[in-house]
């Protein structure tokens, strides 16, 4: 029982950094991903808009900053970032800028679209709920 709660903290302190890594890496493809030099001129921003979105694209350069905002809730950082953006550009603006870059989509949307979709860990939940089943099995006999 004890080797099976070892496992058990083990797979999900490894599953929490995995997550947390890879909503690091969507908040990072969503600056770069994004030509901003490109956006800045077809919308027509100001000077001080330009620089805030600048200041906002650099605002987590690496995952320890980045980490220490989000730690508690990883899945946050893309209603604060697409939000900071609409109020930078304008809601009329931030309309153009997410039917260019995101075909209309909300970029939130987007970027959730991959969640908990990783295929490679995808048949560890038939092995939790038949260790469940085992589990609880046990229990009733």
């Amino acid at each position: 029982m004890k080797k099976l709660i070892l496992t058990a903290v083990f797979l999900g302190a490894f599953g929490l950094s995995y997550a947390q890594s890879d909503y690091y890496n969507d908040y990072r493809r969503s600056v770069t991903d994004v030509n901003w030099q490109s956006v800045i001129s077809d919308l027509v921003l100001s000077n001080t808009q330009a620089n805030q979105v600048y200041a906002l694209n650099d605002r987590y350069r690496d995952y320890n900053s980045w980490n220490s905002v989000y730690v508690g809730n990883p899945d946050r950082w893309r209603n604060d970032r697409y939000m900071e953006l609409e109020r930078i550009m304008g809601k009329d603006k931030y309309a153009k800028f997410k039917n260019k870059y995101y075909k209309g989509q909300n970029p939130v949307a987007v970027y959730n679209r991959s969640k908990n979709n990783d295929k490679r860990y995808k048949h560890m939940n038939k092995k939790v709920k038949v260790q469940q089943a085992k589990h609880h099995g046990k229990k009733n006999h």
